[in-house]
């Protein structure tokens, strides 16, 4: 038995290192994108861009090493889509604090991730999500794929009356990530290995031809970390103002994370009776995570929906990871080449995957309906707010609701009253950042 085949279990979990490491290139190429929009986004709070840029490759490539190599979990992490957003406009632009104040706010948050992972307690509180809630954050989260993927495509836009319209369909990326679209699919259904990084390569190549792409070369000089590195203000983000920004912080790390690891692994068939073998593994691994991204200078690192694409390209264990790892710190060198793959042509996979994750609403028990409403709660309001944690903080609450209403408060696990009371807190007092 190689090295490998030990380590990782690959013959157990039915997989090889071919496999692995081209679910490991298809997941780094779709989330490859957050390499440049990090860097955007907290660069809007004044934080220097090329430094983001160095903190935000290194951060995922630390997170997913760990997931990889101690929890065994085809999962990736990186700086998440949202919690930057609230980093920079909420706490930073909205609430007039220093990026290195809102950089000790997301430390404080790793370091109570950390050390509610190191007691169980986060374990507890995954193992303690009733099977109804469980389902539908996988299904929620394909919703959640679909919703990025069709905006990334250019398929759907913002409309001020409508909120959402049918975008150009005549530009050139709609069409081509509708090719790829019927491209992946065909591929996967006849079986072809690597069908959806194949989709993602063709789309990129013709997007030179017929959408201006520019080639901007291979290699270039990481820029410097110094003007991050270390520059958190733990001091000033223990004052009280900023606790309640620490808490937004701790809740949404919490079930973002946590919807994401269970969606990707109930995809990828790594729960055992609804549940991870590995899992407290895994919650180390992010919560780590988190603390080394604040130290390095980004905002908090999650667990990456993008995993799934990976996963439907066959990737089961942590070799997956591993080389979604060494393509991030390859980043730091060949950002031109990452930099190549547009949008719209990682836009037609993780849409794909999306609409596999959508079977999982089979198995709810739709004639209770003081389980599948939760259920459809959880499930539709992780597009419909951006959030997977709003998703998974309604479908607690309405659950608990239901039940409580209907006379059957006794079926609902005392962690789910305790979630319920929380997220009911943090809206009432909070506001829904």
């Amino acid at each position: 038995m190689s090295l490998m085949e030990r380590f990782f279990k690959l013959k157990e979990q039915g997989t090889d290192v071919r496999t692995e490491l081209l679910a490991g290139l298809t997941t780094f190429l779709t989330m490859a994108y957050i390499i440049f929009v990090n860097p955007s986004i907290l660069g809007d709070a004044g934080m220097p861009k090329d430094s983001v840029f160095v903190a935000t490759c290194v951060a995922a490539a630390i997170g997913t090493l760990i997931m990889g190599l101690y929890a065994n979990y085809p999962i990736a992490l990186a700086p998440g889509m949202g919690l930057n957003a609230y980093f920079a406009y909420g706490v930073v632009l909205g609430m007039g604090y220093t990026w290195q104040a809102a950089l000790g706010a997301v430390c404080i948050s790793g370091i109570l991730f950390l050390i509610i992972s190191v007691l169980r307690i986060r374990e507890i509180i995954v193992n303690g999500i009733p099977h109804s809630i469980r389902t539908a954050i996988t299904a929620g989260i394909g919703l959640f794929l679909a919703i990025i993927s069709l905006k990334n495509a250019g398929i759907i836009t913002s409309n001020p009356a409508t909120y959402i319209a049918l975008g150009n369909l005549h530009a050139p990326p709609p069409v081509l990530a509708i090719i790829g679209f019927f491209m992946i699919v065909a591929l996967d259904r006849l079986r072809i290995k690597g069908a959806i990084l194949i989709g993602i390569v063709a789309v990129t190549v013709l997007s030179f031809f017929f959408a201006g792409n520019k080639f901007a070369g291979i290699v270039s000089a990481p820029p410097s970390i110094d003007p991050t590195l270390f520059k958190l203000d733990i001091s000033s983000a223990l004052s009280i103002g900023i606790l309640n920004v620490v808490l937004v912080f701790f809740l949404v790390e919490l079930f973002d994370a946590t919807g994401t690891l269970m969606g990707v692994a109930n995809r990828a068939g790594l729960l055992k009776q609804g549940k991870m073998d590995r899992l407290n593994k895994a919650l180390m691994a992010d919560s780590t995570a988190i603390v080394a991204g604040s130290f390095l200078g980004t905002s908090s690192t999650t667990a990456y929906v993008e995993s799934a694409a990976g996963v439907q390209a066959g990737g089961r264990t942590g070799l997956t990871a591993v080389a979604v790892a060494v393509l991030f710190l390859a980043c730091l060198f060949i950002a031109p080449l990452a930099g190549a793959v547009p949008a719209y042509a990682t836009a037609p996979a993780l849409f794909y995957v999306s609409c596999l994750m959508l079977r999982e609403l089979v198995d709810i028990d739709w004639d209770d309906t003081t389980e599948s409403v939760p259920a459809v709660v959880t499930a539709l309001l992780m597009p419909f707010t951006y959030s997977i944690a709003n998703g998974v903080a309604f479908g607690f609450i309405s659950y608990a609701g239901l039940k409580l209403l209907t006379g059957r408060a006794k079926e609902v696990p005392i962690i789910v009253w305790i979630i319920a009371a929380i997220f009911i807190f943090r809206y009432a007092y909070l506001g829904g950042e």
